[in-house]
């Protein structure tokens, strides 16, 4: 039983922690990566992808401005999300 409760309470930490498709900043344009509301504007995705991802300055967020169109590309979104510090970049848009 107490296995149990550890392992919901680790699924449901994950769960809240993973970027939300329904919470995506409205910049972001159509495709699989975004950005969600919980970005801090730490900048690791801007400097990881650059040519994928911009900051709104207003907002103080990041979003993707240009879905990835190479491999090259793709592998830095993927480093961007696998780097950022809360998760505010999700895969499955």
């Amino acid at each position: 039983m107490a296995i149990l409760n550890k392992l919901s309470i680790l699924w449901l930490t994950i769960t809240l922690i993973m970027a939300e498709v329904e919470d995506k900043n409205p910049e972001n344009i159509d495709g699989k990566f975004y950005v969600d509301s919980q970005c801090i504007d730490c900048d690791l995705c801007r400097e990881t992808a650059p040519a994928n991802f911009e900051r709104d300055d207003e907002e103080g967020y990041s979003y993707v401005f240009k879905q990835p169109e190479t491999a090259e590309e793709t592998e830095l979104c993927i480093e961007a999300m696998e780097g950022c510090p809360v998760e505010a970049i999700g895969d499955d848009g």
